[in-house]
């Protein structure tokens, strides 16, 4: 570990990112590039939180199964004949091959390099020629399995296996969240990942910032979302999550050239709600746009210092996909998606550039970056406990 970054100051110098939001300033630089600080980020969040991997729906029948991959752990999520949904590592067991990729359905996973085969489970069920080779006990051997809980749809996976359940640490944000009925809500297949160059916290908050809504993206496709209507409340400290809302100028505003929804309002929705917008985050890897008529999610998975992927997609109330104007709707949403993130994309790229510099500094919030001090109250003491551990076994 590099002494310029694991030593009491540095940590003790993240305090001032979670003071009131008045007086805090932005996480160190080397938070974002330093390839030490992403290996001990592994172990304070991603090795021991509960992690976003798809939604439900991608396997609701046996055999139904699909693959991804965050901090460089292949994962596995199928249902079995049981019709439990389990998440286990894809690695087999004998020479390392992936048993699986993309999305499908299958009867068992057979690795495709030497036929090793596993059954919906887990366990080893078939091993060609391996009849010579001495204490082989196919009993014994299976795929690494990860606890699983599905939150709202969301499928998460739990390296750790005596984590805390996550939905007990969720229930306050059940009351912005309860009446988009998000578990039901349904949507299209999300196109394949892409790979982005910055790191993952450059994205989560960029996706959790209302300062730039009207600088950045100022015109017609985002100004009925004020920056100035944004409000960020204070949640109880154990909370896995946190939430913006943010007013709009009109009723049932939307993501495209008409401002107005396009797709069927969620129905349980209410007047207030109609008004406003909410930004709902689960970090490391959840973070959630929801309108009137469309949810938003993005599920980020970090795979280096400097880069992650991400799975975009939408939701909406269910029904709306038959309407036969559904494909036509949906272009004019997807243009103005796409302007507003070439806008994003560009300007993360820029500050992935800008935090390399030695010019770097740690700059302070405005009032309308409460998110910033919300995700960083949820990163800074996983950090510390974790420094803190660390330097015990060192000592």
């Amino acid at each position: 570990m590099r002494a310029k970054l694991f030593n009491d100051e540095f940590f003790v110098g993240m305090e001032s990112s979670i003071a009131e939001i008045d007086n805090a300033e932005t996480l160190p630089p080397e938070c974002y590039t330093d390839a030490a600080f992403y290996e001990f980020e592994k172990e304070a969040l991603f090795n021991h939180e509960w992690l976003c991997v798809g939604r439900e729906a991608w396997a609701l029948k046996p055999g139904e199964y699909f693959n991804t991959t965050i901090i460089g752990e292949p994962i596995l999520v199928v249902r079995n004949t049981q019709g439990e949904l389990k998440a286990m590592s894809s690695v087999c067991q004998h020479r390392a091959m992936l048993v699986a990729e993309g999305r499908g359905s299958a009867k068992n996973f057979i690795c495709p390099y030497h036929h090793w085969a596993y059954s919906l489970d887990g366990k080893l069920i078939g091993a060609p020629a391996m009849d010579k080779t001495c204490n082989f006990d196919k009993s014994s051997i299976r795929l690494p399995e990860f606890k699983v809980e599905v939150w709202m749809g969301f499928v998460f996976i739990n390296f750790d296996a005596n984590a805390a359940p996550l939905a007990p640490r969720l229930t306050a944000l059940n009351p912005v969240l309860a009446n988009f009925d998000i578990a039901n809500a349904a949507g299209p297949l999300p196109e394949k990942a892409a790979r982005y160059p910055f790191n993952w916290k450059v994205m989560f908050e960029n996706n959790n910032d209302g300062y730039h809504a009207n600088k950045l993206h100022k015109g017609h496709l985002h100004d009925f979302v004020p920056s100035a209507l944004a409000s960020f409340p204070q949640l109880p400290a154990e909370t896995a999550g946190y939430y913006r809302l943010n007013g709009t100028t009109h009723a049932d505003a939307s993501f495209n050239v008409t401002q107005k929804a396009l797709m069927p309002i969620f129905p349980q929705l209410t007047a207030e709600e109609r008004n406003r917008m909410v930004f709902a985050n689960l970090p490391p890897t959840l973070s959630l746009v929801m309108v009137c008529d469309m949810i938003i999610y993005f599920i980020l998975r970090a795979d280096g210092p400097e880069t992650h992927e991400m799975d975009i997609g939408l939701l909406f109330a269910p029904g709306a996909m038959q309407d036969p104007g559904f494909d036509d709707k949906m272009a004019m949403i997807m243009h103005a998606a796409m302007a507003i993130t070439a806008q994003d994309l560009h300007v993360d790229e820029l500050v992935q550039l800008g935090l390399r510099s030695r010019f770097a500094a740690r700059g302070r919030y405005s009032w309308q970056e409460g998110a910033q001090r919300q995700f960083n109250c949820w990163l800074v003491p996983r950090y510390r406990s974790t420094w803190e551990r660390t330097r015990k076994a060192a000592a």
